[in-house]
């Protein structure tokens, strides 16, 4: 359900996963060690290399205000408030698009390759509904 809910994009990067060599998993918005419940509206569609980076975490510093921010919430955020690609790379729009760039490492140079090859490729980024 979490999978074709997501349309089988990450929900953080929007990659699909036919495009990631690594598999997916659903992953707990808010962990449980921070109580949170394993139901639809608390899991999301995570790339291996995002849901690594995130971890538990709910929240992180932003790099530019050094404040406490929460992360990026599936479920509650609009993606594109927060995010839009520029190439293969992903600028934020907002603190909370910062600091989720910054956790999960989502530029991180070897991903934006990956990226950049996809869109040679004429893959990415994926455009669904």
């Amino acid at each position: 359900m979490v999978f074709e809910r997501a349309q089988r994009l990450c929900e953080y990067r929007r990659l699909a996963d036919e495009f990631d060599p690594l598999p997916f998993c659903v992953d707990h918005i808010i962990a449980q060690q921070h109580r949170g419940p394993t139901v639809e509206t608390n899991l999301a569609s995570r790339c291996f290399s995002c849901n690594s980076g995130k971890g538990p975490n709910i929240a992180g510093i932003d790099p530019d205000t050094g404040q406490l921010t929460r992360l990026f919430h599936p479920r509650c955020d609009n993606w594109s408030q927060h995010f839009a690609w520029s190439g293969p790379t992903l600028p934020a729009r907002t603190a909370i698009g910062r600091v989720t760039l910054s956790v999960l490492d989502i530029n991180d140079p070897l991903r934006v390759e990956h990226r950049r090859l996809l869109i040679e490729e004429g893959v990415f980024p994926v455009e669904r509904d």
